[in-house]
């Protein structure tokens, strides 16, 4: 569920002018705090904030990459160079803004601020770097001439599939030029295109087209059915898509420091207080018999619908428990039965329009806290219990020594220059390129790289020192069920986790058999959230 939250977090794609050269005459805060994040042992270590409210701007567990592409509005893949801690470091930035400040001016500030505290200085330029081309095929394109009437640009449709199939992804574009089409690819096309895109088309003039695939994680259990978007660009367009190396802009980091400077004197005392974590309004009522399927999502204007949630699900979401049910104890049975439906409004946490919501997913935990404390009459409280979680150590390490210039961190996606081993078998459609990275660094990124497999910190025995290099290729948790990991139980000990016969490969299995690394179940103490109190019907709304 925080996954889904996450998604909605949009970054519009702007063209910055003002580099950290000039911060001097560029807008900036009234006051900032500015420190180093201590390490989390949260699976969902993504940065949060982003949202100016009541004149406080909050930016937390943000990578120095990401105070970077969200001051000047650039993708991730988009900043090249930098120290190699340059996506592995936190910090923690709040700061004060008059209300009225606008979204592009609040980036300029942000860009004053990390020159002035990191000694950022970045420019702009043109590199040579792993992406995707865009070519014409072999034959003549099938796109339809544009008339130059109704909307321009393209999104993605609805579509109901017919019972026992797979729903395909549909995008229709009207009155796109190759330009736009290009832009969209890059935004919509999930897992397939994790890189700039280059239009060598050649193609002038607009165009009207519909263009349907499978998303690559579907593939698998679509089986014949199943278009990948390469496929589906070259037999439904007429057109090539093809990784390769392209030429694209790029914020080049020429320096910066990786302590900020210290904080002004008192600046605690000039920064706004946090908004009050509690929703504007909410609705709370009993789902119908009929559901069993639990259900969220975020609408522009700040509305938060949950559907069909158990009391189990919702105080998991509250205090970011994850799927391990260990972690949360004590109860009476309904938490697990009852469900509900919460429709519930926040103008502080959420901001922005439909394709640009701006949301501070923090913020939404402590208010939907401060919910169930309200309307169940919730009391709870931590303590260290045993718990089943993961320890990584040796097999037969298959690893190659990392270069320590490079940037350390684990993307998704195919590395820079090979084949992608994903169009082979889909059923392996999770593919992470780690470079850089220790073991004691891989090991705590594991939960967050092994959604669905891990939820839980892993202690790392490996006893390996130095950086590595490698490629780790599995299949989502769902194509091999209990073999794969769905049950804790079922990975423990120290024997490898079975393939199943479609060509599924677990987590488990992948890191035996290309890293030579193991995880073993083991129990050890740690934080649980106990249930002290908890009634079943919410007072009134």
């Amino acid at each position: 569920m925080s996954r889904a939250f996450g998604s909605l977090i949009l970054v519009a794609l702007v063209s910055a002018s003002v580099l950290g050269q000039s911060a001097g005459s560029a807008p900036s805060f009234d006051v900032a705090d500015v420190h180093v994040r201590p390490y989390s042992t949260t699976s969902t270590p993504n940065m949060t904030g982003g949202v100016l409210r009541g004149g406080r701007y909050d930016l937390r567990k943000a990578t120095m990459l990401d105070l970077i592409r969200t001051a000047y509005g650039v993708q991730a893949d988009s900043v090249i160079g930098g120290p190699n801690w340059l996506e592995r470091n936190r910090f923690d930035v709040i700061a004060k803004a008059p209300e009225s400040t606008s979204p592009a001016v609040i980036k300029r500030m942000l860009q004053t601020l990390l020159a002035e505290r990191f000694k950022l200085v970045v420019h702009n330029d043109t590199k040579p770097v792993p992406g995707y081309a865009l070519t014409l095929g072999s034959g003549k394109p099938k796109l339809k001439e544009a008339t130059g009437q109704g909307t321009t640009g393209c999104e993605m449709k609805t579509q109901t599939p017919q019972p026992g199939t797979v729903p395909l992804a549909v995008m229709a574009c009207r009155n796109v030029s190759m330009e736009q089409f290009m832009q969209s690819l890059r935004g919509f096309g999930g897992a397939y295109v994790s890189g700039p895109v280059a239009d060598l088309t050649g193609l002038k003039g607009s165009w009207d087209f519909d263009l349907s695939w499978t998303a690559r994680a579907l593939l698998a259990r679509a089986g014949s059915d199943g278009i990948t978007l390469y496929d589906a660009v070259d037999k439904q367009l007429g057109l090539n898509l093809e990784s390769r190396s392209v030429p694209a802009a790029v914020l080049l980091v020429d320096s910066v420091n990786e302590t900020p400077t210290p904080n002004p004197s008192g600046v605690a005392q000039n920064l706004p207080t946090p908004p009050p974590a509690e929703f504007d309004v909410a609705d709370i009522k009993l789902s119908p018999p009929e559901t069993t399927t639990q259900r969220g999502s975020l609408q522009p204007g700040g509305r938060l619908d949950l559907e069909g949630m158990t009391m189990r699900t919702l105080i998991s979401l509250a205090w970011t428990l994850g799927a391990n049910d260990e972690m949360l104890a004590g109860g009476p049975k309904w938490i697990d039965e009852t469900r509900y439906s919460v429709v519930a409004k926040s103008s502080t946490a959420i901001a922005g329009s439909a394709d640009g919501l701006q949301i501070d997913l923090d913020d939404l935990r402590l208010m939907l806290r401060a919910l169930l404390v309200e309307r169940f009459k919730l009391a709870t409280h931590f303590e260290d219990r045993p718990v089943s979680a993961y320890t990584l150590v040796l097999d037969k390490p298959k690893l190659q020594k990392a270069d320590p210039a490079n940037r350390t961190g684990c993307k998704e996606g195919v590395p820079p220059g090979l084949k992608d081993p994903r169009s082979a078998n889909p059923q392996l459609s999770r593919l992470v390129t780690c470079q850089n990275m220790s073991m004691a660094q891989f090991t705590e990124d594991l939960p967050r790289i092994a959604g669905g497999y891990i939820h839980n910190p892993v202690v790392d025995a490996t006893a390996l020192a130095g950086s590595w290099d490698f490629t780790l290729n599995f299949s989502p948790v769902g194509l091999v069920g209990n073999a794969g990991g769905g049950d804790p139980a079922a990975a423990a000990g120290s024997a490898p986790t079975a393939s199943t016969p479609t060509g599924a490969l677990s987590l488990f299995d992948a890191l035996t058999k290309q890293l030579g690394l193991r995880l073993e179940l083991r129990k050890r103490p740690l934080p649980v959230l106990v249930i002290d109190h908890v009634e079943e019907k919410p007072s009134d709304n």
